[in-house]
Parts: C-alpha cells; sequence; structure tokens
C-alpha cells in the first residue's frame, strides 16, 4: 500500500486513560506524602480529568491545568521549558530581582500514542521537581 492511500490511525486519549494517569500520579504523590491537583487534556485541549485537592496548595488546581496546556501547546515536557528560562537560557532575556526565572512551570508532560501527541497531563501541588515525578510516574503507568 502506497503512502498516499495509508491512513495512519491513533487512537485517542480516553476518560479511561484520563482517569489512570490521574490515579497513578496521585498514587506517586500520596507515597511521597504529597497532596496533588491533576489535570489530563486531550488533544484539542478539552478537559478530560481533573482531580483537586482542597489541601493541596490554593493554586495548584490552576497550575496544574496551565502545565498541561503548556506542554500540550509546545509538545515538551514543563521541565524543559524551565530550563530554557533559567538566567542564560534561550527563554531568559530580563533580569529579575532575584535572578531566579521569569517562569517556572515543571510538571507537565505531553502524552503520545503511535508517535502522536494525543494529550497532557499536569500536576500541581509539590515542589516542582516532585511534581514533574509524579507526572512522569503516570505517563509510565500509561504506556503499562
Amino acid at each position: 500500500m502506497s503512502s498516499a492511500t495509508r491512513t495512519a490511525t491513533t487512537a485517542p486519549l480516553t476518560t479511561e486513560d484520563a482517569e489512570l494517569l490521574v490515579s497513578a500520579a496521585r498514587s506517586a504523590a500520596e507515597a511521597a506524602g504529597v497532596r496533588i491537583s491533576v489535570s489530563v487534556l486531550d488533544a484539542g485541549g478539552h478537559l478530560l480529568a481533573f482531580r483537586r485537592d482542597d489541601r493541596a496548595v490554593l493554586i495548584s488546581g490552576e497550575t496544574s491545568t496551565r502545565k498541561a496546556y503548556t506542554a500540550l501547546q509546545l509538545d515538551a515536557p514543563t521541565a524543559d521549558l524551565v530550563q530554557a528560562v533559567q538566567p542564560g537560557g534561550p527563554f531568559h532575556t530580563l533580569p529579575t530581582a532575584l535572578d531566579r526565572p521569569l517562569l517556572f512551570i515543571a510538571g507537565g508532560l505531553p502524552v503520545h500514542r503511535d508517535g502522536r501527541l494525543v494529550g497532557a497531563l499536569g500536576v500541581g501541588g509539590g515542589a516542582p521537581d516532585q511534581d514533574h515525578g509524579f507526572a512522569a510516574a503516570a505517563l509510565a503507568a500509561l504506556a503499562a
């Protein structure tokens, strides 16, 4: 079959997938003693699943969704973007009062299936490196 007539099919991110991502991220965080919020978006940016913990950092719900949107729009782990906005990084152009990055959004990861972007998840509530780790653990559970 020629490539012109072959159609590539990619299974979308389902609500079951999204619920598994939320559950896996929550389990990883609970094992570390951290309360988190988790947002899972499909490829169109629609919220498929969300878990808010009112005992987590108050803004963690909004933060987790922003992390997911950023990962989805740029198709990149937000931890990579954190490095880009560090002083001397390609996105860092203005100094800040405490010489800290202008943006700090680690904790969002794109979700791929069959080499295509099908969604993203974001985690908020812990330290940035923790959030990224919880998201990575959730993504690993989806692949299992």
